[in-house]
């Protein structure tokens, strides 16, 4: 058995309780990993300090983080840490079961190259401490100013409690709500991309915003977007699904507008959806006329 925890998570941008369920894991001799491959480079230089989350809680045995996010490094270099070089020792493969050489790797994949991890320790050298202070900075900043301004829009609000740079909002329901897949194209036309995250299981449809330092470069173009695109889908019907609209994709592309297209992929089940995204994106890559 094994419980995994996030830091925070990427759908709604919220801190599992990770002091209380880590500590209670371990009573019971269950290992605690926390997924903080977006919190990794993040967290530990925000302005204000996170809930608890690292080694320093009891319980936590392994923490996983991503370079190529908030550690502004090429993909294909992520980062694990242990409790203890024996829980390490447990992700080598070795393997002499076989009339060649005797195989030894620190990882699964053996054969890959080292580019990205060049990069990545070049990145991180580069940027040091005061680097990765000085970009967290100007996230939370960002961050704080973009929290202010949706939260003063009647017909949304923030889902969760996020701690970070991770932010997601849904409709507030009443008479002013904004469907947050309509809000998503509405800001697109005003030069700015959220991203549409369908309703799954008791978490509600939401558009989500992923801040970096850069966002701060146009906070007030992007404050001044997101009231402007509030004020343009408030009060509209929430789009509903046209499964019509499968078969019409896979023969035309992508509409311009997908608030439709995104609440027909909410409405699939579950078993379907899968197979409908791969024809949907075959059609798009294939070269008319390929071979089958």
């Amino acid at each position: 058995a094994l419980v995994v925890l996030s830091a925070p998570n990427y759908p709604i941008g919220t801190i599992d309780d990770v002091e209380t369920i880590a500590p209670a894991m371990a009573e019971r001799g269950i290992p605690v990993h926390v997924d903080a491959c977006v919190g990794g480079f993040v967290l530990p230089f925000y302005p204000e300090a996170p809930p608890a989350w690292d080694f320093r809680v009891p319980g936590v045995r392994s923490i996983s983080l991503d370079a190529h996010k908030y550690g502004y490094a090429p993909k294909g270099a992520s980062v694990v840490l242990y409790r203890g070089r024996e829980n390490h020792q447990a992700q080598y493969f070795a393997c002499v079961e076989w009339p060649g050489y005797p195989v030894v790797n620190p990882t699964m994949l053996g054969s890959r190259s080292a580019t990205a991890l060049a990069a990545a320790w070049a990145v991180i050298h580069r940027l040091g401490i005061e680097g990765y202070r000085g970009a967290v900075e100007r996230i939370a900043a960002a961050t704080d100013r973009l929290t202010r301004t949706l939260e003063g829009l009647p017909g949304l609000r923030i889902v969760g409690e996020p701690f970070g740079p991770l932010i997601a909002v849904t409709s507030e329901p009443g008479p002013d709500a904004i469907d947050p897949f309509n809000f998503i194209d509405a800001l697109k036309d005003r030069g700015f991309l959220a991203q549409a995250q369908p309703a799954f299981r008791n978490i509600p449809r939401s558009a989500h915003l992923t801040v970096t330092p850069v966002t701060a470069d146009v906070i007030d173009d992007l404050t001044a977007a997101i009231v402007a695109a509030a004020g343009a889908a408030r009060g509209e019907p929430a789009p509903q699904a046209n499964l019509a609209l499968v078969e019409q994709i896979a023969a035309e592309g992508l509409p311009e507008d997908l608030a439709e297209v995104m609440a027909t992929l909410e409405a699939l089940p579950p078993e379907v959806a899968p197979g409908a995204l791969v024809q949907v994106l075959a059609g798009l890559i294939d070269p008319e006329g390929s071979l089958p």
